[in-house]
């Protein structure tokens, strides 16, 4: 019997409706062929939600995502709202969304195709064999901390910002970290700046009680800035690579120059489970906006199409679905149908046509 889903679609501003239309058109196809249908319940956030209701995201809308079997996020912001003095920018959507549906992990694979391995500013044999995931913790840290202000003192102006983790906060993260870690190549690599900052020693800390949980998994403590080196010097060597917020959102960019493109890399940013094991979870590209491509087809639909992938495999359990549409994105990428921002010339709509082409095969 054919199952239905509510998908919470959120395409938010810039590129962020043109590759979401896109999955939207393999979720579609892959229903077809696994036995499923998508009711999609469009919202607002971001800027065009700020334009529409005056805010970057509404109660409502939070609840009516919350209510869903997954969410879809695009991408928010734009020149149009770039004031950094205004009181209500496009990210208030982002951060709302995070901390209201407690989506406390974000998880970002990072696997490098062989045949985009000379699109990489990276040496090709040092990227031979990369399959990571970076475990972000996503709702502590400098960006939900507070204080959060400027203010002047003595005539001149400050700014303070407050880093804050809690050891629940920590634990958490860090036991989804251990777990996945079990299921792939049982290594750990634990990221922080424990030379220098108090809420690092007690990551430290805490990551080292949790790993005498899982001795089936090694682990490690690294540096955040000596993991900015190591990244590039040999990513191969790492398997789930867990971190703070920040630290998370820097290292996560970085990496995706691993890939050749910033458009490749999908991600999920999961709740805790409720007692029937269920999550609440949104799943989105790591690509912002990118206002100056919007509206011409140059977007690479690939990391939303790979972010809808996830969600079928994560959030419905539809492994066979998700593997399929990894297999066709794959598929693609390595017969040449590639945007241009990995040397190619297709359009964003062609690229999901010869996705949905071998989905069908």
């Amino acid at each position: 019997m054919t199952q239905n889903y509510t998908i919470a679609v959120f395409a938010g501003d810039g590129v962020g409706p043109e590759v979401m239309g896109e999955a939207r058109r393999v979720l579609v196809a892959a229903g077809e062929r696994f036995g499923a249908t998508f009711t999609f319940n469009e919202l607002l956030i971001g800027g065009i939600a700020i334009d529409t209701y005056g805010t970057a995201l509404r109660d409502e809308d939070v609840e009516a995502a919350r209510a869903a079997d997954a969410i879809l996020l695009g991408a928010v912001g734009g020149p149009k709202w770039d004031n950094p003095n205004a009181d209500v920018r496009p990210e208030q959507g982002l951060l709302k969304v995070r901390k209201a549906l407690g989506l406390y992990a974000n998880l970002r694979p990072v696997k490098v195709h062989s045949s985009l391995a000379p699109a990489s500013p990276i040496k090709e044999d040092r990227l031979f064999g990369t399959d990571l995931i970076v475990v972000r913790e996503l709702t502590g840290g400098l960006y939900f901390g507070e204080p959060s202000k400027q203010y002047t003192e003595n005539g001149e102006r400050v700014a303070i910002d407050t880093l804050i983790y809690r050891e629940h906060e920590i634990t958490r993260v860090v036991r989804l970290a251990f777990e996945l870690a079990q299921g792939r190549k049982q290594k750990v690599t634990s990221v922080d700046k424990a030379n220098v900052l108090s809420s690092s020693r007690l990551w430290r800390s805490i990551v080292t009680e949790i790993a005498a949980e899982f001795p089936d998994v090694a682990f490690e403590h690294t540096l955040v800035d000596s993991m900015t080196m190591k990244l590039i010097q040999s990513p191969s060597t790492y398997d789930v690579i867990v971190t703070e917020n920040m630290f998370g959102d820097i290292l996560t960019d970085e990496a995706s120059v691993l890939g050749g493109s910033l458009g490749l890399l999908p991600s999920a940013s999961l709740a805790g489970a409720d007692a029937s094991g269920k999550r609440v979870a949104l799943y989105e590209p790591i690509h912002g906006s990118a206002p100056d491509i919007a509206g011409q087809g140059k977007a690479n639909p690939a990391g939303m199409i790979l972010s809808a992938a996830m969600l079928l495999r994560t959030s419905l359990g539809l492994e066979d679905a998700a593997t399929a549409v990894e297999q066709a994105v794959g598929g693609a990428i390595e017969d040449g149908v590639r945007t241009g921002d990995l040397g190619g010339d297709v359009s964003t709509t062609e690229f999901t046509d010869a996705v949905i082409a071998r989905l069908q095969a």
